[in-house]
């Protein structure tokens, strides 16, 4: 299996290159050459089996040769060892022929602990291996970055770096990026939003003599091996639901599109999808392209659900790939121009087959609110405010015998004031938590300034 840039001017690289790499050279994202293909018994045969069973028969074909199937078998073990569930992504029945897909009982209470905890065990290995030390930068609007200082803190070959915007991520999010003690990870509060960490981070990877001084690397869903082990959740809950003898539709909250992408990926692969519904709050870039076929920024109004307040969402890359015949040069033009003139406008055919695989809804911060309130007196759950996001344009869709399963993307303790002004109840954090508003916290604030994020970086890693 061999890996290609969006942009067509990278060379392909094997799996673990392009994992150690995450951003191509000419600023494009790495995708597989070609999507393997899990046939109806192969996906049949997924049911019973546990999430670490599981989940090595769906990654296996994407991984080449970086990994023995004893090596990559322990790894999967080692990185869900510590999930509070045993089922890992649990299917829990919300309505009728509504469930939600538990994502949440990894160390940080959000979907982000499966990939990260993964990529932090193949990283470890793999540098092991070459004896070499990378520098992980990632940006953050609250989730990816605490679930990559969990998965790398302590490591002897990684120094990471995390960018965060400073006073638009929750208490919670915060506490679990700045409390860590290990000296390899450092928590960094940027003034700006969340789409300028993001761009301040292309931008380093982008500057190839500061990215080869400091050997950098990427965990943020720009990295292939984040969405790959996405797919997996998509496989193991439909087969829960009947799958592939059924056909299943997904509701995804997304803002930087990683986590639809990978059940976009699990269709391609075969799963039989019958909808995959694209789900944003008030900053709804990707609900207003499905709406118009225009992908234009308008700035970024923080909410409640502000990990997903995003107008730059980075793995859309990948899907304009894939629905424009995989020809780089036009990717390349439209990212120009995105970044250039704030949007671009899909031909008519990229926006018929973008109409024909997804669909999208928006929530208001008071429609969040209130499916908070709804989900809790309907069916017992209290939900986060990006999965009630979710639980709302799942609502919307037309009926449907086939079963709707809606990603429930974090703990609703990572957002607690929110949950508590629609409900009136305050999650608590659990056990394993309970503390982590009296640990100690490391904090360095930067302005949105590349040249003060370099020197920053460079200066403070081993």
């Amino acid at each position: 299996m061999r890996y290609i840039s969006t942009r067509g001017q990278a060379p392909a690289l094997s799996f673990e290159e392009a994992m150690l790499s995450g951003l191509a050279r000419d600023g494009g994202l790495y995708v597989p050459e070609s999507w393997p293909q899990m046939c109806a018994d192969e996906i049949a045969a997924l049911a019973g089996l546990s999430y670490e069973d599981a989940a090595f028969r769906v990654m296996r074909p994407f991984i080449g040769d970086a990994f023995t199937d004893a090596g990559f078998r322990d790894i999967i073990a080692r990185a869900y060892a510590g999930f509070g569930h045993a089922a890992r992504c649990p299917v829990k029945q919300l309505d009728s022929n509504h469930f939600l897909l538990e994502l949440f009982h990894g160390p940080t209470l959000a979907f982000k602990d499966v990939a990260m905890q993964l990529i932090g065990q193949m990283f470890e290995l793999s540098l092991k291996r070459s004896g070499k030390r990378v520098t992980i930068v990632g940006a953050t609007s609250g989730d990816t970055g605490s679930a990559a200082i969990e998965a790398f803190a302590g490591l002897d070959a990684v120094d990471v770096f995390i960018l965060y915007p400073h006073g638009r991520v929750s208490e919670v999010q915060r506490r679990q990026m700045t409390t860590p003690p290990q000296e390899n990870v450092h928590a960094i509060a940027v003034d700006g939003d969340f789409d300028d960490c993001q761009a301040r981070l292309k931008d380093m990877f982008n500057d190839h003599a500061f990215r080869d001084e400091v050997a950098l690397a990427g965990v943020n869903s720009i990295n292939w091996a984040r969405v790959l082990a996405q797919v997996v959740y998509f496989f193991t809950s439909a087969v829960a639901l009947g799958a592939p003898h059924r056909k299943v539709s997904f509701t995804v909250p997304t803002g930087n599109f990683g986590d639809i992408f990978a059940g976009y990926v699990a269709k391609r692969m075969g799963l039989p999808v019958e909808r995959l519904v694209i789900a944003t709050n008030q900053n709804d870039i990707l609900h207003r392209t499905l709406a118009t076929g225009a992908h234009r920024k308008q700035g970024v109004t923080p909410s409640i659900s502000p990990s997903m307040d995003i107008q730059v969402s980075s793995n859309f890359e990948r899907l304009l790939f894939d629905i424009y015949d995989r020809e780089g040069a036009a990717v390349e033009q439209l990212m120009t121009a995105l970044r250039d003139d704030g949007g671009f406008a899909l031909d008519q055919g990229a926006r018929d087959r973008l109409g024909r695989e997804f669909d999208s809804g928006r929530a208001s911060e008071a429609e969040t609110s209130a499916a908070i309130r709804r989900t809790l007196a309907r069916s017992a759950e209290l939900i986060c405010p990006h999965t009630a996001c979710g639980v709302k344009v799942a609502e919307e869709q037309p009926a449907s015998a086939v079963p709707m399963i809606t990603l429930a993307t974090a703990h609703p303790a990572k957002f607690p004031d929110a949950v508590e002004a629609a409900t009136g109840i305050r999650p608590g954090l659990p056990e394993r938590m309970a503390d982590l508003f009296q640990r100690p916290e490391r904090i360095e604030r930067l302005p949105n300034d590349l040249a003060a994020l370099k020197s920053f970086v460079a200066n403070q890693r081993a």
